[in-house]
């Protein structure tokens, strides 16, 4: 069961070097109104640990490499972010995890809406309630 899709972006790089371009609602499905990133972070450490009622994001290691863990109380899917040129897009009301950074990781974060911490569900028991899974 797939959660979460996977983007793939072009590489439009040359002998000059890799570019990649990333336009909002066009390689993604959304209007860009917050980028954010996040990195010094390390292999034990668990990033997320939410979910929005809003909010959808792309997530993409621009450096580095990262697993990103999803579920919606059900089913579950695990993605190792390690190319550049690849993403994940988590739709609303998904809990998400991002964890195993690799010591040079670069996680930049695509949002649809600007940051409203009254949209996000922290607690994984509140989150399976409001979705209607039992435990």
């Amino acid at each position: 069961m797939e959660l979460c899709r996977l983007l793939d972006f072009k590489d439009l790089g040359d002998e000059r070097g890799k570019l990649v371009v990333i336009e909002g609602e066009k390689d993604i499905p959304f209007e860009i109104k917050r980028v954010f990133y996040i990195y010094g972070s390390d292999k034990n450490v668990i990033r997320g640990q939410h979910a929005n009622r809003e909010s959808e994001f792309v997530l993409v290691n621009v450096a580095g490499k990262s697993k990103v863990r999803v579920t919606d109380g059900i089913g579950e899917q695990i993605v190792e972010l390690c190319k550049p040129m690849q993403a994940i897009f988590i739709p609303k009301m998904i809990w998400k995890d991002m964890y195993d950074f690799s010591s040079d990781s670069v996680l930049l974060v695509l949002a649809n809406t600007h940051y409203d911490g009254k949209e996000y569900i922290r607690d994984y028991d509140e989150y399976l309630k409001i979705i209607g899974v039992k435990k």
